[in-house]
């Protein structure tokens, strides 16, 4: 393919995947951020490989930023989805005697 191409593809998948995240409820959050980050561990391995066969300085040098990019989406999808999770957790119970008046 053509840099023309690959950049008209790019630019569609921009665009379709703004449009269907921006109408997902907020409930479907979580559920959609786990699948992201499925989706992006297999966007680094991509990477990784692509520049492991990279034969020109450019090809390399993009395959770099892409691992470098797509491992920041990795670890930060997984550090958003834990946070949202904790959100749904309970207060967790103090320990017996921890905190309760009347005792010294």
């Amino acid at each position: 393919m053509d840099g023309v191409a690959l950049l008209t593809i790019t630019v569609l998948a921009v665009f379709v995947g703004f449009e269907v995240v921006s109408k997902v409820t907020s409930t479907l959050h979580t559920p959609l951020m786990s699948g992201a980050n499925a989706i992006h561990g297999i966007i680094l391995i991509g990477a990784i490989i692509v520049a492991g066969q990279a034969e020109d300085t450019v090809t390399l040098v993009v395959a770099l930023v892409a691992v470098v990019l797509a491992t920041a989406n990795l670890v930060g999808g997984f550090v958003v989805t834990d946070r949202m999770l904790e959100m749904f957790r309970g207060r967790r119970k103090a320990p017996a005697g921890v905190g309760e008046e009347g005792e010294r």
